[in-house]
Parts: structure tokens; sequence; C-alpha cells
């Protein structure tokens, strides 16, 4: 193994429901103030998605749409095109995308991916040996994903233990109101914040979704940030 890369599978990666439930205790043992989040948050799923290159687009067709709407393109996407094979999204003309529903920056961005992956700049098996920072400098060189979504794809897809979206606007609500902030942290200062939940970040971050959903009533799915640097970044669950 190279120097920079880890086999998740040996640092913790979470696969099933009792990885969430040991992390847990993890973090309350490390965070006594996290308690009383777990307590209102309930029930922390597990939230796994697809890997790979169809996980990978079904996230870029989530971009800045309802659920349903996604959810509906994507199975048209996957009627037009087989989406576990980069060569044939290379070889599908633009009317089939269009036709699926995608829009022309997402087009660009399902293009991208596709070329990335054929010529091996992006290689969904390395993703899975690299670290958190290795991996997203891989998948953010793709134009149009941005850090949010790779850090998601990390957390959702390959079941990551150790990514936290700060980014996130949800997560950013829930840790104010958590922890009590006098108002809700950017990018960067919730960074700071979370890095204290490591090695178990994307569990934090499952916590602190679960617990956005508690008091807002809504879907515990991550929400995008109120400004997008890069085209392609998108609802990951």
């Amino acid at each position: 193994m190279t120097e920079g890369t880890i086999d998740t599978m040996e640092k913790g990666a979470i696969r099933t429901e009792a990885d969430i439930a040991r992390a847990l205790v993890a973090l309350m043992e490390a965070d006594p103030r996290l308690g009383p989040v777990l307590a209102r948050a309930g029930e922390v799923p597990l939230r796994r998605s697809a890997g790979g290159l169809r996980g990978l687009l079904g996230t870029i067709v989530a971009q800045q749409v309802s659920r349903a709407s996604a959810d509906a393109i994507f199975a048209r996407f996957a009627q037009e095109v087989d989406l576990d094979d980069a060569s044939a999204l290379n070889a599908a003309p633009d009317e089939a995308l269009r036709r699926a529903g995608l829009s022309r920056p997402k087009m660009r961005t399902v293009r991208a991916i596709a070329e990335a992956v054929s010529s091996g700049s992006l290689d969904f098996n390395r993703l899975q040996r690299l670290d958190a920072a290795g991996a997203i400098a891989e998948m953010t060189a793709v134009h149009g994903i941005g850090r949010w979504t790779a850090e998601c794809h990390l957390l959702f897809a390959l079941g990551h233990p150790d990514v936290f979206p700060a980014g996130d606007l949800a997560l950013q609500i829930a840790v104010a109101h958590a922890l009590d902030l006098p108002e809700r942290p950017k990018e960067k200062p919730l960074a700071a914040i979370a890095a204290l939940w490591s090695p178990h970040r994307a569990t934090a971050a499952r916590l602190f979704w679960s617990y956005y959903h508690a008091l807002t009533r809504r879907d515990a799915a991550p929400v995008e940030p109120e400004i997008e640097p890069r085209p392609g970044a998108t609802n990951c669950a």
C-alpha cells in the first residue's frame, strides 16, 4: 500500500447499522455534549447509496431538484444508457441525455466523469484505498464535481468513516442549535469543530442530519450549501 492510502475496511468503514452503533458509542465517550443530541435525534440511519459510476451519476442527477424529480430523471437516464459503463456513456448522443432530462451543465459533468473513468484519472477502486483528502482531490479534479459532492459520495457510497461535509447547510444549522452556538458556523469553523469527532466524523454527520430532521421534521437528507463553488454539487442522499 502506498503512502497516503488506507484500507477503509480496516479503518472502520461504515457498512452496516452495527457500524453506526459502535461509532456512536465512541462519539458519546469522546464528546459528552453529543449525548443530548442523540437523545433528540433518535434513530441514526445508515443511508448507504450505490457506489461506482452509477452511484456518482445518481448524485449528479439529484442536483437542485426534488427527490421525486431526481428519481424520474435517473430512471429515464438508465433506460437510455448503461450507467455502469463509461464507454457506453461516452458514446451516447446528447439527444439521449436530453431525453432523460439532464440539463446542459449536468450533461457536461456527466461527460467529464465518463471521460475521467475511461482514461483512468477517476478510478472507483482506487478511491476506496485513498485517504479522504486524496479521494476528494481525485474527484474534484473532474469538471463539475465540487468538494461537497465528493464528500457526500465518500460518506454514503464508499462508507468512509471520517468525512464531514462542513459546507452542508443542514449540518451547519444542526450543530449551531445542538451546541448552542451564537451563530451558524460557516464551512471552515464547522470543519474545525468536527475535527473533535475524528475518526468517526461520518457518523457524526449522520447524527446531526437526524437531529436536523427532529428539529424541522423534514427529510434528514443533506442540504446543498447556499453557494455552490462549482456546478455539479448535488443532493447526495
